[in-house]
């Protein structure tokens, strides 16, 4: 799978789908840090790569239709993270991944589960 981390992702996160087989990019290698969310989101359009941020903005299917894109995927993490989740939201990802497409749709990634929205096939 084709993936563009955020810029709200570290290095650990690249490495970790990296390691389970995926193409990554990041928003930080391409020097598209502090682009505009609809840019970021037209480059993965463009691209052809699944977005994965932790902004809520992109959870938003009237705003980024994700039957437009490679896949949205917006990581949500407990009020008070700790040092280990982000990295065990980035693995059910991974594990996501591995079962399931997530080309034009939404993917909600919490602690151990990920939530899916597809919009109808007569909805844009």
């Amino acid at each position: 799978m084709r993936i563009k981390l955020d810029e709200n992702l570290g290095e650990r996160g690249a490495e970790l789908l990296r390691s389970a087989g995926h193409d990554v990019a990041t928003v930080a290698e391409q020097h598209l840090c502090a682009a505009a969310d609809r840019d970021l989101a037209t480059t993965c359009r463009d691209e052809g790569r699944c977005l994965v941020s932790l902004d809520l903005d992109f959870a938003s299917p009237l705003r980024f239709s994700p039957r437009q894109y490679a896949g949205l995927a917006v990581l949500r993490l407990s009020p008070k993270p700790g040092p280990g989740d982000l990295d065990d939201a980035v693995a059910v990802l991974a594990r996501g991944l591995a079962r399931e497409r997530i080309h034009g749709k939404l993917w909600i990634v919490q602690r151990g589960r990920i939530r899916e929205y597809q919009p109808p096939d007569d909805q844009e």
